[in-house]
């Protein structure tokens, strides 16, 4: 896997796309979201490092970090098992089941601004967060 998270640069984009968790009793608003302006650096950082176009953005979340757990971002040339799948704007998005349910809400962006450079997650979920930005807790 290739890690994501500290990796710099992308053009000005509004909006996003949505990912559709298909969980039983879900909203709208449980839906993942992800920023024209990652779904262009996801693109950019795949072309820089020739990376191949079947490989998939994994996100996902895993316990550590300041606040008890942080997300993971990266590109894995296959899914696994249980994963679930999605597709936006020629990008495959693979999220395994346990992350799912801590994923439900959030939005993934792309910063690039006088605060740093890099992928940011915005989790209405989570009830505390550390400096960090990549840990966080429910």
């Amino acid at each position: 896997m290739i890690d994501l998270l500290n990796l710099n640069s992308a053009e000005e984009e509004i909006g996003f796309e949505t990912i559709p968790i298909g969980v039983t009793g879900a909203d709208e608003n449980d839906n993942i979201r992800i920023t024209f302006k990652a779904l262009s650096e996801v693109k950019k950082i795949k072309a820089q490092n020739a990376i191949p176009e079947d490989y998939g953005l994994r996100v996902g979340v895993k316990g550590g970090g300041c606040s008890g757990m942080s997300y993971t971002l990266g590109f894995d040339a296959t899914s696994k098992e249980l994963d679930r799948i999605y597709e936006t704007q020629g990008v495959k998005v693979f999220v395994d089941p346990k992350s799912l349910f801590y994923l439900m809400g959030v939005t993934l962006d792309y910063s690039d601004g006088l605060n740093g450079r890099g992928f940011t997650f915005n989790n209405p979920n989570a009830t505390k967060t550390c400096g960090c930005g990549s840990s966080f807790g429910v």
